[in-house]
C-alpha cells in the first residue's frame, strides 16, 4: 500500500538512563545479517582472463552524528469543561542507547503537561500511532491533545486553509500527554552507529520505546507519576509488548488504552477461516449503515449482536466444516448471512462463504456504483472500473491525509517553535518495506510451542503482564466500522489471555460508531474522552 497513513500499514541532561532491555544483545535476525549489496563477494574462476577474483573488503559502516538533545518549550492556555488550563507544550529529542551505553537513535516527541500540578500524583500518558512506520501525527492532531483538526469526515475534507481549532475533547484535565514518533518516522532518526535494521522489527521497536519510556520519566522526574500507554493499530501491539517489558524494567504501569486493536498477526495465515468469522460482524456493520439490510434494528449495536451469535455459532460450524459441510446447511447459511450483510446469496455461495474485505468494499454498493473505506467503512468511494474485483484506493485514507499532514506541519513550526533541517516523515514506508523482522520472542511462558513466534502474538504479553501486575488495568476501544482491526478478532484476543476469573474484569470494552480512527467522528470522540476519563481516574486510584 502506498498510502501516506500505514504499511499495511530547552536542552536536558545528558546522563542516561538505561533500561535493562537495553543492555541485551540485539536478537533479530536482521539486524545480524547483511544486505546482499554488502556482502563479500566470492571467488570466481574463468572470468575474462582468468584471473580469480578477491575478497572485496566490508565496509565499516556510517556512522550518523549524534545531535544534542534538544527542545522546544511553549506555554499555551485551554478552555475544558469551563475551566482555563495553563499548559507547556515540549517539542523535543531525547536519545535513547544500545547495549554499549551507545546512543543510536534519537526519539521525537511532544508532550503537554499541566502547569502547577504535583508530578508525583499527575497521570503521564504515552501515546503513539503504529504502521509499522507511521508518524504519531494522526492521534497528535486528531484525538486527545490541546488542539484538533477538522475534517469532513465520513466525506473527503475540502482543500486548504484547513482548520485546527482548541480540542473540547482533549484529555489534558486528567492526564499529562507525550506524543511519540516512532523511529525513522517524524523527525526521529537512527544516529550514530544506529541503522535502520536496528528499528524494523518488532522486538527492536519495542526496545525503541522501551527506552524512550525510560529515559523520558527519568529526566522528567516521573517515576512516581501514575502510568498510561495509548497506542492505536499496530500501537496496540506495540503496547501489548510494552506491557510486559517495561514491567521488567521496574516500570509499572496503571492502564493501557488499546484503540483499534491487531494482536495476532499469526490469525491472517492462509489455510485457517478464523479472520472470515472475525470479520462478519464488521460487514453487518456497515450494511447497517448503508441500509443495505431489511428489517434493520434501530440501533447498529443490536444488529451487530445478530451478527456476532451467528459469526460464533452456525457460521464458525460452516467454516471448520469446510468440504464436508451439506448442501442444505450452505444454503442455510448463506441465507443468513446474505441477510447480515447486505450481500446476494449467490455471490456468498460463489465466495464458499469466504469474503475477503476487499472483496465486500467493492461489492455491498456495487449497484450505486461505490465502494467503502478500510478504515473507516463509512467513507464511499468511485473507481474508475465499477465492474472491478477490488476497490482502486482507500477513500477513508485520501480523504484525510492532506489536512493531517498540513496540520502537523504547521502546528510544529508556528505554535510550537520546533526547528529543523530535517524533513518530517509521516511514514517511513520507503525504508523499512521488506525489512520489518515480524519476529517476536514473547513474554512469559504459556502452553503449546515455546520460543521465538513467526508473526507476533501480543495478547499473551498483555496476559503475563496481568497476572504479573493485577493492578493493570486495560481499556478496549472499537469502532463499529473499522475493517482495519476488526472488533470481533479483538474480543476473541482479549477473552483468550487466560486470566483467572478474579483478572478478567481488569479488561473493559467501548464500543464507537466510527472506524479505525475513532475521532473522526467527533460524536465517538466525545463519547471515547468521557470513556477515557473515567478510566483513567479509577486506574489511577
Amino acid at each position: 500500500m502506498t498510502s501516506v497513513r500505514r504499511f499495511a500499514w530547552s536542552g536536558v541532561a545528558a546522563a542516561a538512563s538505561l533500561c535493562l532491555s537495553c543492555l541485551t544483545p540485539f536478537q533479530s535476525s536482521l539486524h545480524a545479517q547483511e544486505h546482499p549489496a554488502d556482502q563479500p563477494q566470492t571467488r570466481q574462476q574463468g572470468r575474462p582472463g582468468g584471473e580469480e577474483q578477491k575478497e572485496a573488503p566490508k565496509e565499516t559502516p556510517k556512522e550518523t552524528p549524534i545531535p544534542p538533545e534538544k527542545s522546544s518549550v511553549t506555554h499555551h492556555e485551554l478552555n475544558l469543561g469551563g475551566k482555563s488550563l495553563k499548559y507547556t507544550a515540549t517539542a523535543g529529542t531525547l536519545l535513547i542507547r544500545d547495549q554499549d551505553d551507545k546512543p543510536y537513535g534519537s526519539m521525537f516527541y511532544v508532550a503537554y503537561t499541566l502547569d502547577g500540578a504535583d508530578p508525583a500524583t499527575r497521570p503521564v500518558s504515552f501515546l503513539y500511532n503504529g504502521g509499522p512506520g507511521s508518524a504519531t501525527l494522526w492521534l497528535h492532531m486528531g484525538s486527545f491533545s490541546p488542539v484538533r483538526i477538522e475534517t469532513d469526515s465520513p466525506k473527503a475534507t475540502a482543500g486548504p486553509p484547513f482548520k485546527l481549532v482548541p480540542n473540547q475533547y482533549s484529555l489534558l484535565d486528567k492526564t499529562d500527554m507525550v506524543f511519540i514518533d516512532a523511529p525513522l518516522t517524524g523527525y526521529s532518526r537512527a544516529v550514530g552507529k544506529g541503522t535502520p535494521k536496528d528499528f524494523t522489527g518488532v522486538d527492536e521497536d519495542l526496545r525503541a520505546f522501551d527506552c524512550f519510556i525510560s529515559r523520558y520519566i527519568s529526566v522528567n522526574q516521573r517515576w512516581n507519576s501514575p502510568k498510561f500507554l495509548i497506542g492505536e493499530s499496530y500501537g496496540t501491539t506495540r503496547s501489548a509488548g510494552l506491557s510486559d517489558m517495561l514491567a521488567g524494567d521496574g516500570i509499572q504501569l496503571n492502564g493501557i488504552v488499546l484503540i483499534s486493536s491487531i494482536l495476532n498477526y499469526a490469525v491472517r495465515s492462509p489455510g485457517y477461516d478464523n479472520i472470515y468469522i472475525f470479520n462478519l460482524p464488521s460487514y453487518a456493520a456497515a450494511a447497517w449503515y448503508f441500509d443495505k439490510v431489511q428489517n434493520k434494528t434501530p440501533d447498529v449495536a443490536t444488529w451487530v449482536q445478530q451478527a456476532r451469535e451467528f459469526a460464533s455459532g452456525p457460521f464458525a460450524k460452516a467454516m471448520y466444516e469446510g468440504d464436508k459441510l451439506p448442501a442444505s446447511e450452505l444454503d442455510s447459511v448463506a441465507k443468513e448471512m446474505s441477510r447480515l450483510t447486505g450481500l446476494s446469496v449467490d455471490y456468498i455461495k460463489e465466495a464458499n462463504l469466504r469474503v475477503s474485505p476487499t472483496r465486500f468494499r467493492k461489492e455491498v454498493l456495487r449497484g450505486d456504483r461505490k465502494t467503502l473505506g478500510r478504515y473507516d467503512m463509512r467513507f464511499e468511494g468511485e473507481d474508475l472500473d465499477a465492474a472491478g474485483e477490488n476497490p482502486g484506493y482507500d477513500p477513508s485514507d485520501t480523504g484525510i491525509a492532506g489536512a493531517f499532514v498540513a496540520a502537523i506541519h504547521g502546528y510544529l513550526e508556528r505554535d510550537l517553535k520546533y526547528e529543523s533541517n530535517d524533513a518530517y516523515r509521516p511514514t517511513a514506508y520507503n525504508l523499512i518495506m521488506g525489512q520489518w523482522d515480524m519476529k517476536h520472542k514473547p513474554a512469559g511462558s504459556r502452553p503449546g510451542p515455546g520460543g521465538e513466534q513467526v508473526q507476533p502474538y501480543v495478547a499473551g504479553d498483555l496476559g503475563d503482564a496481568i497476572r504479573k501486575n493485577p493492578h493493570l488495568h486495560v481499556f478496549s476501544a472499537n469502532g463499529y466500522f473499522d475493517l482495519a482491526t476488526p472488533f470481533f478478532a479483538t474480543e476473541y484476543d482479549l477473552d483468550h489471555m487466560m486470566l483467572e476469573p478474579e483478572l478478567r474484569g481488569n479488561v473493559q470494552f467501548g464500543y464507537y460508531p466510527s472506524g479505525h480512527m475513532i475521532y473522526l467522528n467527533v460524536e465517538a470522540l466525545h463519547k471515547l474522552k468521557d470513556d477515557l476519563a473515567a478510566f483513567i481516574d479509577k486506574s489511577s486510584k
